[in-house]
């Protein structure tokens, strides 16, 4: 596309910073190559297959979805590694198996012995052997099986014994997302990897395979230690970051690479609100940073070029309607001086997956201000 200026994009549009988005994809890169260690992306954040080939030359190997519409849409656009990173419900097995006899290597996950049951039923059925992980619940956050559960060998067994490939274990600790200090995100990490190592050895030991140990969150990447027994890590929302991972303590505001382009359409000078075009259709209705140290409210807002205006936020959003004021609640009057009407804004998530999903397309701004690209992003399950 022939490159415009943010003002003849009109809003609200989700813009990312390309600049600051290849930082970050170095970054982590570099943390993983460190480690020695590969990196497989979770790319349900920016769902697009421009982020992700960016990722691939940075030395990314595979991708990890958390819908079938993403393993089809990458398998479609040149990735043919794919982990499905949500447990798999047995009515999901025909579009997985039409992915695989297209040459996609799909990894399923599971994490109880009915579950295995039904993939194994399912390849002999249609003689096939399923690739398979079994998830390990290293935190308490979400689903998976204990590392020291004894229901994690007699689903090893189920899948191994029934023709199905036993791949090996992955995890996810979700927790590390309320976590804030250096201390806590280190221990967090170890616990993630020390468990999922655990379960590893404990099938191992029974004789079960398991090549793959799989770890991963963007916090507990870019703060473990060491990363000793595992053989990759997944994390996505570090290609764009939000105002959550700036509260985690993992990125700083400077690094959030996607932003929601918004305009100033009126005030309310009594009350100190200025009114913008981007409401939670734009924003998400998203909180996170509600239980955090600081409160952004729906995002912090920059100016165009991405200038963090300090103190100020969307404090309340409408369908269609922002309200931009103080984060501390003062009525500031000056703001219709400082955001007079038509003024663009760039507004940053507090979590970049809900804000991106509002959106169809992003406007890539590169390092002279303007949009020179526009990227497809594609929803969906």
């Amino acid at each position: 596309m022939v490159a415009v200026t943010l003002t003849d994009i009109a809003t609200p549009a989700a813009l990312v910073d390309e600049a600051r988005m290849m930082r970050n994809i170095a970054r982590m890169q570099s943390r993983m190559a460190t480690h020695g260690v590969r990196l497989r992306p979770h790319v349900k954040t920016p769902k697009c297959i421009e982020v992700a080939r960016r990722q691939q030359a940075a030395g990314a190997c595979g991708v990890t979805v958390s819908t079938l519409k993403e393993a089809e849409e990458f398998f479609g656009g040149g990735f043919a590694d794919v982990l499905y990173a949500v447990c798999i419900a047995p009515q999901k097995l025909d579009r997985v198996l039409a992915l695989r006899r297209r040459g996609c290597a799909l990894s399923i996950l599971v994490d109880s012995v009915a579950a295995a049951q039904a993939v194994v039923d399912k390849g002999r059925a249609e003689q096939h052997a399923f690739d398979v992980m079994i998830e390990v619940d290293t935190d308490g956050h979400r689903s998976g099986v204990k590392p020291d559960d004894a229901i994690l060998l007699d689903i090893g067994a189920v899948l191994h014994q029934g023709g199905a490939t036993l791949k090996g274990v992955m995890t996810h600790a979700g927790s590390s997302y309320a976590l804030n200090t250096p201390e806590a995100l280190q221990a967090m990490a170890e616990q993630e990897r020390g468990g999922c190592v655990r379960a590893a050895e404990r099938l191992r030991t029974a004789g079960l395979p398991c090549l793959e140990v799989s770890v991963g969150s963007t916090p507990t990447a870019l703060s473990a230690r060491h990363l000793d027994g595992v053989t990759e890590v997944r994390a996505g929302v570090y290609v764009f970051f939000d105002l959550v991972m700036v509260n985690v303590g993992v990125c700083a505001m400077q690094d959030v690479a996607l932003s929601v382009l918004t305009t100033v359409i009126g005030h309310q000078p009594d009350k100190g609100w200025a009114i913008v075009d981007a409401g939670w259709m734009a924003m998400s209705r998203d909180r996170g940073t509600q239980r955090q140290k600081v409160d952004y409210g729906y995002g912090a807002v920059c100016d165009a070029n991405g200038r963090p205006l300090s103190e100020l936020v969307m404090a309340e959003a409408n369908q269609e309607h922002g309200i931009v004021a103080r984060r501390d609640g003062t009525a500031d009057p000056a703001i219709a001086d400082g955001l007079p009407l038509g003024t663009q804004s760039r507004i940053l998530p507090n979590h970049a997956c809900a804000t991106a999903t509002q959106f169809g397309d992003y406007r890539v701004i590169a390092q002279d201000g303007a949009a020179h690209d526009i990227w497809r992003r594609f929803d969906g399950w």
